[in-house]
C-alpha cells in the first residue's frame, strides 16, 4: 500500500486550438465572479449603491494583476524586470506574488474610496477593505488549488502519509532528491483561506455595518501572512538566491503584513461600532 498520492493532474483541461482552458485560469476567475456575487449581497445588507459593484471589480481584478505581476518581478526577479519591464504586462503572464497583490489591492481600495461617489455612500477605505477581504479570502484558496493544479509552488518531501508524489512538477532548481512524496504546500494554503473565508463571512454576518473599523482587514493579514510564514518552512524556494537567506523572501514580506496586521486590529479596539 502506497503511503502517499500520486499526483498526476493535467492543468490543461481541454483546448481548441492555439486556445488552451487550463484550471489555474478558472479557479482564478471564479475567485473573482464568485466575489462578485458575495460583495452584491454585502452591499445590498448594508444598503450601500448595488452598482458600485461593478466598478470596485474593475479596481480588484487591474490591482490584482498587476499588482501581483509587478511583486514577482521587483520581489523575485528584478533583474528580469529591468531588462524587458513590459512583461509585466506580456503573455505568459507566468508569475504572481501574493504579497504584490495586497499592496495592488490596498492601492487600489484607497483610490476606489476617494471617489465622490464613495465618499457620499459611506464607502471608507476600512469600511471597503473590511469587507473585500472576505472575498479575496476566499479567491485565495481558489488560487492556491489552481497552484496545486499546476503542480506549482510544490512543498519539500516528507514521509507523511498525506504527502503527493507531483509527477508533472518543474524541478529545475532544486536539489535532489526529485520526485519523491512532498508537502501539499498549496493545499496548505488553500484550506486556511477556505477557513479564513467563513470566519470573516460569520463575523461580518454577526455585525454587519456594527464592524469596528479595521478589524476584519487586521484578523486577514495577521491569518494569512503569519500562516504563509510558518508554510514557508515547508515549502521549496521559488529562486535560487533564497537558498542563501536566513529568511525566504516569503517571510521577509510576510513579517511587516504581520505587523499592519496587528496595527490595524489594535486600531480598530480603539473605535466604537460605526453605523452604515
Amino acid at each position: 500500500m502506497l503511503q502517499y498520492i500520486i499526483w498526476d493532474v493535467n492543468p490543461e483541461i481541454f483546448s481548441v486550438g492555439p486556445l488552451s482552458i487550463r484550471w489555474y485560469g478558472l479557479l482564478f476567475a471564479s475567485g473573482f465572479l464568485i466575489g462578485m456575487q458575495i460583495m452584491t449581497h454585502i452591499f445590498k445588507k448594508e444598503k450601500k449603491p448595488v452598482e458600485d459593484t461593478d466598478t470596485l471589480l474593475i479596481y480588484m481584478v487591474i490591482s490584482t494583476v498587476l499588482g501581483a505581476r509587478l511583486g514577482h518581478f521587483i520581489f523575485y526577479e528584478p533583474e528580469s524586470f529591468l531588462q524587458n519591464p513590459l512583461q509585466v504586462i506580456l503573455p505568459p503572464f507566468a508569475g504572481l506574488a501574493s504579497h504584490g497583490a495586497t499592496i495592488g489591492i490596498l492601492f487600489a481600495l484607497w483610490l476606489y474610496s476617494r471617489r465622490e461617489s464613495s465618499r457620499k455612500t459611506g464607502q471608507t477605505f476600512l469600511w471597503v477593505t473590511d469587507r473585500i477581504v472576505i472575498v479575496v479570502a476566499l479567491a485565495g484558496a481558489f488560487i492556491r488549488l489552481g497552484n496545486l493544479m499546476n503542480s506549482e509552488i510544490i512543498g519539500r518531501p516528507t514521509d507523511l502519509p498525506w504527502g503527493f508524489m507531483f509527477m508533472n512538477a518543474d524541478y529545475r532548481g532544486l536539489t535532489e532528491p526529485f520526485k519523491v512524496p512532498r508537502h501539499p504546500a498549496q493545499l496548505y494554503e488553500s484550506l486556511a483561506c477556505l477557513v479564513l473565508f467563513f470566519l470573516l463571512l460569520w463575523i461580518w454576518n454577526k455585525l454587519r455595518e456594527r464592524t469596528p473599523r479595521g478589524m476584519l482587514l487586521g484578523i486577514f493579514l495577521i491569518w494569512v501572512f503569519g500562516l504563509r510564514f510558518l508554510f514557508e518552512y515547508v515549502k521549496e524556494n521559488q529562486v535560487a538566491f533564497e537558498n542563501n537567506l536566513f529568511l525566504n523572501m516569503g517571510q521577509i514580506l510576510s513579517i511587516p503584513a504581520v505587523l499592519m496586521g496587528v496595527y490595524f486590529l489594535i486600531r480598530s479596539r480603539q473605535h466604537r461600532p460605526i453605523s452604515a
